[in-house]
């Protein structure tokens, strides 16, 4: 909407477009912080949260176990049930902070879409941080062998993309700080948002 909301009409009519996004995704390499960070985000905002990774076939998951490299043919049925339940989360007028690494922009297109209500959300770091880091973890599925492929097939994300890129250096609440702030979205997490409406 644009201009001066009417005098008596809600608040939630007045709040920026900014305010008004259904879906954020949090995009970046394995080991970036993505499920850490999209969790807390959700906290914060009072949304659903869902790990992309949930999202995989068994067969996917079984060849990164193996330490097999996903193909794009392994990935298009896994976006597309991505995109899917963005749609149905969308249609149900709910809100969802969604963890996937998105690496391609190909990847992107098929989760975004056009939807101007979804937006990026790019968590940045070099490889040697987050290769330490990933060292450091247990129970994560993606052995810390194939970081460098990511690397090699990550396309940042272009600015008309509209992507909020922050960096992974600082701590996952401070980061999740940066990100509503960069959304505008501090009022609505006190508000209608945080409430998860």
């Amino acid at each position: 909407m644009s201009g001066s909301a009417p005098a008596g009409e809600p608040a939630a009519a007045k709040r920026p477009a900014a305010a008004r996004v259904s879906a954020l995704v949090i995009m970046g390499v394995s080991g970036s912080g993505k499920s850490t960070v999209g969790s807390l985000l959700a906290g914060r905002l009072g949304w659903e949260f869902e790990d992309g990774d949930w999202f995989h076939p068994p067969a996917n998951v079984e060849k990164m176990h193996q330490g097999i490299p996903l193909t794009d043919e392994d990935r298009w049925p896994w976006l597309n049930a991505i995109a899917s339940f963005i749609d149905e989360t969308r249609r149900a007028g709910r809100h969802v902070v969604l963890a996937c690494s998105a690496l391609k922009r190909s990847y992107r297109d098929i989760i975004v879409d056009g939807r101007r209500d979804v937006r990026l959300v790019y968590l940045k770091g070099g490889e040697a941080l987050i290769a330490r880091r990933m060292a450091t973890r247990h129970g994560h599925f993606m052995p810390p062998g194939l970081l460098h492929s990511q690397f090699e097939t990550l396309e940042e994300p272009g600015p008309d993309e509209r992507p909020i890129t922050v960096s992974i250096e600082p701590r996952p609440r401070d980061i999740v700080e940066q990100i509503v702030a960069a959304l505008k979205l501090a009022e609505a997490a006190s508000g209608r948002v945080g409430k998860g409406a």
